[in-house]
């Protein structure tokens, strides 16, 4: 077969899509390597040629010399042969807002730094605000901060800017928490702490205002046909849906309202879903989109969030059944929201707390994330309106199976279960 070389360049790309446009060539398979790959991939896509993205660690196992050409020669055989299976990549509005919102996620923590400095240099003058409150960029961690940049030293002064719902500290103790060596050294590290946490807010307004020009143009995908044979959900429920409760607004959340179109674009709220906001619903469809299509179910959904067990079987016995290492960032939120499920009062925060009782924080989360992409997958596809669970017949149904569980135990072991009847 012909081989040829291309650089990196821009007028290189295009002649290589010229090149093999001139051959023929209808099909593309290319291995993904950090970023280096989004520029020629979207060249192939623009030209119309079909791009199948590998993922590089399905290839590392390559026999003979390991060179590039060797590398592109036996990924060219592999794919004449049908055996490779193409990564995961949403459409080209999907990516502009996942390019947006995982930028987002640099600029929040780059805010978390900034905090970090301007915490260590009140240690350093020992001042120690933030053994008072609870967070030094809140409301009032902040107006005393820049009441200290601003030059105020008195104690009792800087004590009156505390906000009257504070219940962690007692006025006295804020106000001995609030003496310092005043040292211009630590205090101009603070005020530059200080500047770039407000410019890194700016920046994320600004952002905010980019995602809010580019989710009109976002289109929903359409739902799956009626007439298909529906899988059925077993966290469905009867009754009429519940009504919408109020939830706190998230220390970095937007402070545009995003929720009617991201209803438009999903064709369901998935703020509704336990655990999820509006900042977790546009990070999650910046990494999946709404088309639920490339996975044939939620299992595959799951699989490919790496939220599954294994099944490494050799010889009839199972070797490992651990959860794929994936570096997910869908997965990764799903993962952190449902630390926060467990500790609601819902279905969800019942599944968890009794899966963390039996197999650790770790595997809960696991577990409970499973739940969550099952929950999102249904949603997405079929478009239904998300209806919660009544925890308490959720934890009924969980007791009837495990009294039928005792009870065929009790036979098989050749004894009788007698329920203990309570007086009346």
């Amino acid at each position: 077969s012909a081989v040829r070389s291309f650089g990196a360049f821009t007028g290189e790309l295009d002649q290589l899509v010229e090149w093999l446009q001139a051959c023929k060539v209808t099909t593309v398979a290319m291995e993904s390597t950090g970023v280096y790959w989004i520029p020629l991939f979207q060249k192939l896509e623009a030209a119309g040629l079909e791009v199948v993205l590998v993922n590089a660690r399905h290839l590392k196992q390559v026999p003979g010399r390991k060179t590039d050409l060797k590398d592109c020669q036996w990924i060219q055989r592999l794919h004449s042969y049908g055996l490779l299976n193409g990564s995961f990549r949403p459409g080209d509005a999907i990516c502009r807002l996942r390019t947006f919102m995982r930028h987002r996620t640099n600029l929040v923590d780059a805010c978390s730094q900034q905090v970090l400095h301007m915490q260590r240099s009140l240690d350093q003058m020992n001042v120690h605000l933030h053994h008072v409150i609870s967070d030094l960029d809140g409301e009032t961690g902040l107006r005393i901060v820049d009441a200290i940049l601003s030059g105020a030293r008195d104690p009792q002064a800087l004590v009156q800017l505390r906000d009257p719902r504070i219940r962690k500290s007692t006025v006295a103790e804020m106000a001995a928490a609030l003496e310092g060596d005043w040292r211009a050294e630590h205090l101009w590290v603070l005020g530059q702490a200080r500047e770039a946490y407000r410019f890194f807010h700016t920046q994320i307004a600004a952002l905010d205002q980019q995602v809010e020009a580019l989710l009109p143009h976002l289109v929903t995908a359409p739902p799956t046909p009626p007439e298909t044979e529906r899988p059925k959900n077993p966290q469905a429920a009867t009754g009429a849906q519940r009504p919408r409760k109020k939830k706190k607004k998230a220390g970095n959340a937007p402070a545009i309202d995003f929720t009617a179109e991201l209803t438009r674009i999903c064709g369901v709220d998935l703020t509704r879903v336990v655990g999820f906001n509006l900042l977790s619903v546009l990070i999650l469809i910046s990494e999946i989109g709404v088309d639920m299509s490339p996975w044939r179910s939620a299992k595959a959904f799951c699989s490919w969030l790496g939220l599954c067990p294994g099944n490494k079987i050799s010889g009839g016995k199972v070797l490992s059944s651990r959860t794929a290492r994936v570096r997910n960032r869908a997965a990764t939120l799903l993962r952190t929201l449902a630390t926060a499920v467990g500790r609601s009062d819902t279905w969800l925060g019942s599944f968890h707390r009794r899966m963390k009782a039996r197999l650790g924080p770790a595997a809960a989360n696991t577990a409970t994330a499973h739940k969550l992409a099952c929950l999102i997958y249904h949603l997405l596809k079929y478009r239904e309106p998300y209806i919660e669970v009544d925890r308490l017949v959720y934890e009924a149904r969980l007791q009837r199976y495990r009294v039928a569980k005792l009870k065929k135990l009790a036979s098989e072991l050749g004894f009788d279960l007698i329920e203990n009847q309570k007086a009346a």
